[in-house]
Parts: C-alpha cells; sequence; structure tokens
C-alpha cells in the first residue's frame, strides 16, 4: 500500500497542541429553510431520543447544513463490552467501534438526515494491518489482507502463464499448422449470404499465428494448475486470515450475537426477529436473473454480432469488408464492455432484486444482497464469453443448411485455426478496459469532487489556525475545540465522498470478478493473470488513497471472515475445473489434433519418421461444398464464387467434418466428439482430486494459532474463577 498521509481533512500547517475531545459520529441535515416540516419534526424528536441516552449531542449550523456532532457516554461501551463478555461466540476482549444509532437507517432513506459518518483522523496510516485494523475496523483489515494475499499468490500463475505464451512463442514460425494455412492456396465458403465472397485460407495467415499462441498443449497443463491453484489459494488464505482473527481476539466472534447485544444495549426489552426463508420469492429472484441477463443480454450480442457481420461485409470498405468477423467480434466486446459499465452504475436494477425478500437482520440482508449481485454482475460479465467458448460456430450449420437468426442472418463461423482466439480477444478486451478506465474514474471521480468544494473549506482552516493561536496557553488534555476547527473538520469529512454499508461490497466484487476472469477461461488467455497482478498492484495503493482521502470514514465494524465471498470464491474454484476442461475438450483444438496425430496424421501407422505427425491436419478439417450441388448453388450467387484476382471456381471449403457427397457427419467426427467428452470427464475427475487432496493436506489454521487460542480459553476461564 506504501505510504498514505493526510485524513480527508484539509490538513492544518499548525497541528493541535493539546488531544480535543473526539467525536464517535456525525449527522448532517438540512436547516429548516431548506427542509419539509414534518422531516425537521423527525429530526427533532431523533436527536431528543439520543439526548435521553445521555449521548452527548453537539450541534453546529452552517448556511443551509446542521451539524450533529454525537458523543457515547462509557456507560454504553462498558455494558456492551461486559455483554461480549458473557456472550457464549463473542471474544471478551473486544472493544466497541461506533455509537449504536438505532432507526438511522430509515430516517436517512426518509431524507430526514442528508449524511452520516464517522470523523477522519489526523494521522499517517502505513501498509501495516494492525493500523489498518486500528483505524477502520476488522473489516475493512480483512479486505486489504486479501486483497494483498491474493496479489501476493499470483506472481506464480502470472509467471507459468507467460511461460506458457512464450512456450507458443517458440514455435511460431516451426508449427506445420501455421505454414499449412500461410502456404495454402484453399479457397473457403463465402462468410455471409450477399457481399462476401469466396477467400484464400492464406488470407488469415496472421490470425493463425495469434490462435497458436494460445491454443496449444501448454494451455492444458496450465488450465489443471489453475484449477489447483484456486484451491490452494483459498486454503492458505484461510491459515493467513486465521492468524490475523486470533491475534486481533476475534476468532470466536459472531454477527449475530452483536447485533443481538446492540439491540439491548439500545432497548433492554427488546425481542429478536425470527429467521424467516421464502422460496417463492428466492426463485422470482433466479427467473428474473435468468430470463433478463443470461438469456437477455447474450442473445442481444449474438444478434449485435451477425449483424455487424453483415453490415462490415456489404460495406464499401474493402478493408472492413477482408476482415467483418474479426471487426464484428471486437465490436460485440466494446459493446459487452460498455453494456458491463450501464449494469454496474445502475442501482434500481439491485433494487429490483432486492424487493421480494425481506431478511432478519442487516447481517442477512447483506449476504443476500452480496450472493444475488455477484450472480447478476457475473452473468453480466460472461454471459457473451459462454457462447463464445461454447456455442460459437457449433451451431452455425453448413452450406445448404446455415442456421439464421429470423431465418435472414446466418451465425457466425469459427476459423479453420479455431474458435479460441475470439475468446482470447474478447477476453482481453474486456479485461483491459475494465482494468484501465474503471480504475482511473475510480479514483479521479472523487479527487475532482473534492477539488471542486474546497474553497469553503480553506476559509474555515484560517480561521481554525486562528483559534491554535489564541488559545495555546490555554489548552489541555480533553478541550474542546473551537466551533470554527469542529465545523472545519466535520464539513471536510461531509465533502467528501460518501459510503455506506455496501461500499466495501463493490471493492470486493472488482476484485471476485477479476479472479473469476484468472481461473474460469484461464486456458484461453494464459497472460490473464500477470494482467491481475499488475492491475492488482496498483489497485491496493488506490484503494488506500480513496478511503483515507478521497471517502468518508467508514464505520469500524467487526468481523472474523471474509463472510459470504469464502463461498463464491469456492463456487467459482469449481466452475473454474468445469469451464477449463470444457473450453480444452470443446472449445480448443487440442483433441481434434490428438486424434488426428494417433488415428488419421501421417503417423497414425507408426512408420512415418521423416515428416511432422500434424502435416495435412488443416486440410483434414476442412469439408468441400460443391457449387453443382443444387442447394449449394441456391446458397451462393456466382459473383459470390469469384476470387480477389478474378478466377471463377466451381467449389469451396468450409470448417466441419461431413462427406463431400451428402454433408452428413463423418465418423472422425464421432469418433472426435467421443473423445471430447472422455476428456472433459477425465480432466475434471482428476482435478477435482488434485483439489480435495490440496484442501486437505493444508489445515485452516496454523497449529500455533490453535494452541493460541487453547491458552487464551484457559486463562479467561481461570480469570473468571477468581
Amino acid at each position: 500500500m506504501g505510504v498514505v498521509k493526510e485524513n480527508g481533512n484539509e490538513q492544518t500547517s499548525l497541528p493541535p497542541l493539546y488531544t480535543p475531545l473526539s467525536y464517535d459520529y456525525v449527522l448532517v441535515a438540512k436547516t429548516i429553510d431548506y427542509q419539509e416540516r414534518e422531516a425537521f419534526k423527525k429530526q427533532t424528536e431523533y436527536i431528543e431520543e439520543l439526548k435521553k441516552k445521555n449521548l452527548k449531542v453537539t450541534k453546529i449550523i452552517d448556511e443551509d447544513l446542521v451539524f450533529y456532532g454525537i458523543q457515547g457516554p462509557k456507560e454504553i461501551f462498558e455494558k456492551y463490552r461486559y455483554l461480549l463478555k458473557v456472550s457464549d461466540a463473542c471474544n471478551w476482549s473486544s472493544d466497541q467501534n461506533a455509537v449504536p444509532l438505532k432507526g438511522l437507517r430509515d430516517l436517512m432513506k426518509m431524507k430526514v438526515f442528508e449524511a452520516r459518518f464517522c470523523l477522519h483522523e489526523v494521522k499517517i496510516l502505513t501498509y501495516s494491518i494492525v493500523l489498518i485494523q486500528n483505524y477502520f475496523g476488522e473489516k475493512v483489515a480483512l479486505y486489504f489482507l486479501w486483497l494483498g494475499w491474493y496479489t501476493y499468490l499470483l506472481i506464480p500463475p502470472a509467471i507459468i502463464g507467460v511461460i506458457v505464451f512464450l512456450y507458443g512463442l517458440a514455435f511460431f514460425n516451426s508449427s506445420p499448422l501455421i505454414k499449412e494455412v500461410c502456404e495454402s492456396d484453399t479457397v473457403m465458403c463465402p462468410l455471409c449470404d450477399k457481399g462476401c465472397k469466396v477467400w484464400q485460407l492464406s488470407d488469415t495467415c496472421t490470425y493463425a499465428k495469434v490462435s497458436l499462441l494460445f491454443d496449444n498443449n501448454g494451455t492444458v497443463l496450465f488450465a489443471m494448475f489453475m484449477a489447483v491453484w484456486a484451491t490452494l489459494f483459498l486454503e492458505f488464505w484461510k491459515r493467513h486470515r486465521a492468524s490475523y482473527v486470533c491475534e486481533w481476539k476475534v476468532s470466536d466472534w459472531c454477527e449475530e450475537e452483536e447485533e443481538l447485544i446492540l439491540e439491548i444495549v439500545n432497548n433492554v426489552n427488546c425481542e429478536p426477529k425470527e429467521y424467516k426463508h421464502s422460496y417463492l420469492r428466492s426463485t422470482l429472484v433466479l427467473i428474473c436473473v435468468t430470463i433478463l441477463v443470461i438469456i437477455g443480454l447474450t442473445h442481444a450480442l449474438v444478434v449485435f454480432r451477425v449483424i455487424a457481420a453483415v453490415l462490415l461485409a456489404e460495406g464499401s470498405w474493402e478493408f472492413l469488408s477482408n476482415y467483418s468477423n474479426s471487426g464484428a467480434m471486437m465490436l460485440g466486446a466494446v459493446l459487452h464492455y460498455l453494456i458491463i459499465t450501464v449494469m454496474t452504475r445502475v442501482r434500481c436494477s439491485v433494487n429490483v432484486l432486492s424487493l421480494p425478500e425481506k431478511t432478519r437482520s442487516f447481517a442477512t440482508t447483506e449476504k443476500s444482497f452480496t450472493v444475488k449481485m455477484f450472480t447478476f454482475q457475473f452473468f453480466t460479465y460472461f454471459s457473451s464469453l459462454f457462447y463464445v467458448a461454447f456455442f460459437l460456430g457449433r451451431i452455425n450449420g453448413h452450406p445448404g443448411g446455415y442456421v439464421r437468426i429470423s431465418g435472414k442472418w446466418r451465425l457466425e463461423e469459427c476459423h479453420p485455426s479455431g474458435c479460441l482466439t475470439d475468446l482470447f480477444i474478447q477476453m482481453a478486451i474486456i479485461m483491459v478496459l475494465k482494468q484501465t478506465i474503471s480504475n482511473v474514474f475510480e479514483f479521479t471521480g472523487p479527487w475532482l469532487c473534492r477539488w471542486l468544494k474546497r474553497r469553503r473549506i480553506q476559509k474555515l482552516q484560517r480561521k481554525c489556525a486562528h483559534c491554535y493561536l489564541k488559545d495555546e496557553s490555554q489548552a489541555k488534555y480533553g478541550a474542546e475545540l473551537c466551533d470554527n476547527c469542529k465545523l472545519r473538520d466535520w464539513l471536510s469529512n461531509y465533502r467528501l465522498n460518501d459510503v455506506d454499508s455496501f461500499s466495501l461490497f463493490n471493492e470486493f466484487l472488482e476484485m471476485v470478478i477479476q479472479f473469476s476472469f484468472t481461473t474460469i477461461f484461464v486456458a484461453a488467455f494464459p497472460l490473464a493473470p500477470l494482467l491481475a497482478l499488475i492491475n492488482n498492484i496498483i489497485e491496493i495503493r488506490l484503494d488506500a488513497i480513496k478511503m483515507v482521502t478521497l471517502e468518508r470514514r467508514m464505520v469500524p465494524k467487526k468481523t472474523n471472515d471474509i463472510g459470504v465471498w469464502t463461498d463464491v470464491l469456492e463456487a467459482i474454484g469449481v466452475l473454474a475445473v468445469i469451464a477449463n476442461g470444457l473450453v480444452i475438450g470443446v472449445s480448443s483444438d487440442f483433441i481434434p489434433r490428438l486424434v488426428y496425430r494417433y488415428r488419421f496424421g501421417p503417423c497414425a501407422n507408426g512408420t512415418a519418421t521423416d515428416i511432422d505427425c500434424m502435416v495435412g491436419y488443416i486440410n483434414n478439417t476442412l469439408s468441400v461444398a460443391r457449387m453443382d450441388d443444387q442447394s449449394i448453388g441456391n446458397e451462393f450467387s456466382g459473383s459470390q464464387m469469384i476470387t480477389s484476382s478474378g478466377l471463377n471456381v466451381s467449389s469451396c471449403r468450409y470448417k466441419d467434418y461431413r462427406s463431400n457427397e451428402d454433408y452428413s457427419l463423418t465418423p472422425q467426427f464421432w469418433l472426435i466428439l467421443a473423445v471430447r467428452f472422455a476428456f472433459v470427464i477425465l480432466f475434471e475427475h482428476v482435478v477435482v482430486i488434485c483439489k480435495f487432496i490440496a484442501a486437505w493436506f493444508v489445515p485452516s489454521a496454523p497449529m500455533q494459532v490453535k494452541n493460541d487460542r487453547l491458552f487464551d480459553k484457559l486463562k479467561r476461564l481461570k480469570e473468571e474463577l477468581r
């Protein structure tokens, strides 16, 4: 994280000569001239209730805003500590972090109060998890602990991913597959109905070279490594986390019991809310996500790509016509990123997902929100990737029997070198755009807002400095700051970017989505861990600067884990095994090449010694469409069958395993299909077994941590007996 100076306040050149009384919380509301009478009445009633609970409230008015500084009496904190001590699951040495303010959430929704926040302190925050824990609480500290650990463990896959990339690069020029494409005189069938003509396979030499970089034998081992790495990462994270939560004395902390304690502190006669669950509401949410996101978004992107390919091919620009499919693919990736950005910003979609469900407590609400929002965002990001990985080029049909959208537009085809490059380009565009643009806006937005609002704070700064010079001789420990200094601090904190209970969720969501990119389709993009590593090195520092200088201080909260995100990461690890097995077995050309090498290639009989075993592979994957066939003649016009050199051809080739006579699937197709399924099953079983062995081999907590907890419990029990 480095060193983050300042605190979100405008730092004075004359620091305090004494320690002033602190305020646990600040509420901000509009003055009566800018607020409705009913809201003002509720505001007054709420402040009076706080005073009845012996909370000290200091009121300062500044133009159209009224600030309420709140200090909690020691009695509340002592009662809280005692209840933690007698609780079954909470640790006796815990401390209270914030004054419990009952009902404030509802008043905020009704605009009775404009803002609420804890004050930033004038301090220097270095990269020390203990300092972060003391300042922001365990919840924020565990986020930085997890992010730092994740970034550190990205180093091995980043290095291996680069090695896999270099392995493909090493055989760049010597591969017979690339030579066969680049030196071929094969004429390929038109890629669209009207504007497209037949084309030379050698025209796509560059595409074939790129395909081999990301679709080679090294990607298989790398995919297996990443699936096991995901498990090891989680298991080592649990050990890493256990060491710190034991040091912080929150190993046995329970969120639900703390909520009960806060309820009792506010009202001794409170009643607990009962657990409730509605399968109907959960089903409705699942259906909405499935219909609106998975089906709707995927169909929209598929239709866009198909129509874009046709328009580019039929356009007047020769360059775009020649590379219409690649252009449509890149436009589709950019459109997908724009949709992701819009869906991320539009909060009404999240509110719709949260409406049907009524939860027992805020902790339950937060968990439910996290699961639903992550599911929503996950399918927003990965819907088109699943289409490209598993459906592109496999449901498009063949000449004389093409599959069309609305009976008009043909579905896209795969390049003869395979479809994995399409998946790589799609992932690269989304990942690079997301990491660069998101980080720029995430940091510069709050910074620009603070810069624009600093004039009023600078005026108060001068007045506050005057107070220090005037009262220096009378300063003592526990003295009150003057109203100008209080207003300076409160106003500067108010001008910062707003945060709420779900602000940390956005940070976790961004990183967990990135974790999904680096594990689920990593077989198609070995450089994903490297990009993630570079991004995270920057992300840690930006998050620290943002939280300390650009955002209001989060209310410190206790926790001993990253919550439901652990379950989400476990699910991603399992999905990574399934997806990578399918990518290698179904999407890549690894299996067809393997079958060709040992069954149909020149080395199949075991006698060839002076020839590469993959010679002739590309030609073997292409079928022939003859113009003398009536169905083919109706499919393509005569003008489409003229090459760029003016030669009129009577047949063309397309990627598929079909008979040249009746266009039925050949025995080779069925053999490859059987081997594909066998490989997927074998791959997933082997990797899952490795995952279970890795999870069993790595204990969830170090022995030292278990022993420390044992002796700590013994010490507490002995003290209770005295």
